[in-house]
């Protein structure tokens, strides 16, 4: 069976290790992973959720933190500090350098960000192909009513606590799937999306021409996992980026944002929570299966069990 994935970072990684987990490994999952988050800092090509994925599958990712390398240290940033470069709030450790660096000497070389992907991947055995969306540099920034910055600084830097009034993908309508990418949902058996924040994990990848057009023509079902548990976040501000773009934050408003494929939207079916279960009929009413499963991804267990879950959603 072939799965393909559309993915965001620390949510989207624990879902696909706990899917990976869940499948034969005769199966296959592809991951088509968000860059917009991606951006140039101190000469280095950084891309936050590619890393995340990447680290959590290969069993290297900092679990306490949530982000980066398991045994981190922090010299280098310290030093650039020191001399007053990057952005003092957003810390590389020094293991994660080591991947900026050689991601981008594989890029000032020529070559294209998902074949540098491949090559950086190939270090571990992570049993997902990642592929990111697009080649292209396409980086979400945030308008608020006062400025124009960065996602990354609106995100971490602010905590997203400075209303934003609309979100930028920067050059999207000139950008193109990354190769493979199209073939992927075309090819897939099962098309799932991630319970990664709606609007800048999943939007951006969403936004890249053909993406859209090849969801709606593949013969996979789409099926969707709810980042909403509850009305509230799993994890991050994603009710911050829900909020600006008029969304509540709730399962079943998630779910119609998407919408049903059936309709134009996205969407065959639609994984909420126990404490959800109240909120099917309107999601079943927009045309979208509802199903209702635990989505709390506590251990590896409850994650594969997710992982089976949306699975089943998408047979049944």
């Amino acid at each position: 069976m072939k799965t393909t994935v559309l993915s965001g970072g620390v949510g989207g990684a624990r879902f696909l290790r706990g899917l990976r987990d869940a499948i034969s490994p005769a199966d296959e999952i592809t991951a088509i992973v968000n860059v917009g988050d991606d951006m140039w800092l101190t000469g280095l090509r950084i891309a936050p959720d590619l890393d995340s994925i990447m680290y959590t599958l290969a069993g290297e990712n900092d679990e306490q933190r949530g982000w980066g390398r398991v045994g981190e240290s922090e010299r280098v940033s310290a030093e650039l500090r020191a001399y007053g470069v990057g952005w003092p709030w957003f810390t590389l450790g020094d293991l994660d350098i080591g991947t900026h660096l050689t991601r981008t000497h594989l890029l000032r070389e020529g070559l294209p960000l998902s074949e540098v992907t491949a090559r950086i991947t190939s270090r571990w055995p992570l049993g997902v192909r990642l592929i990111p969306a697009t080649d292209d540099e396409v980086e979400t920034h945030v308008v608020t009513a006062d400025a124009t910055m960065h996602f990354q600084e609106w995100w971490t830097r602010h905590r997203a606590s400075i209303p934003a009034v609309s979100f930028d993908y920067r050059d999207v309508a000139e950008s193109t799937p990354a190769p493979g990418v199209l073939e992927a949902i075309a090819d897939a058996d099962v098309v799932l999306l991630a319970p990664s924040n709606p609007v800048v994990s999943i939007g951006p990848i969403l936004a890249i021409p053909g993406i859209r057009e090849a969801l709606a023509a593949t013969s996979a079902r789409v099926v969707g996992v709810s980042p909403i548990i509850s009305g509230a976040v799993v994890r991050g501000m994603a009710d911050a980026c829900l909020t600006a773009i008029g969304v509540s934050t709730a399962a079943d408003a998630v779910a119609l944002h998407y919408g049903a494929r059936s309709n134009g939207g996205v969407l065959d079916a639609w994984l909420v929570d126990e404490s959800d279960a109240q909120l099917a009929p309107a999601i079943e009413a927009a045309g979208i299966r509802a199903h209702v499963v635990p989505l709390w991804m506590r251990d590896p267990e409850s994650s594969a069990a997710l992982g089976r879950g949306a699975l089943a959603a998408a047979a049944g």
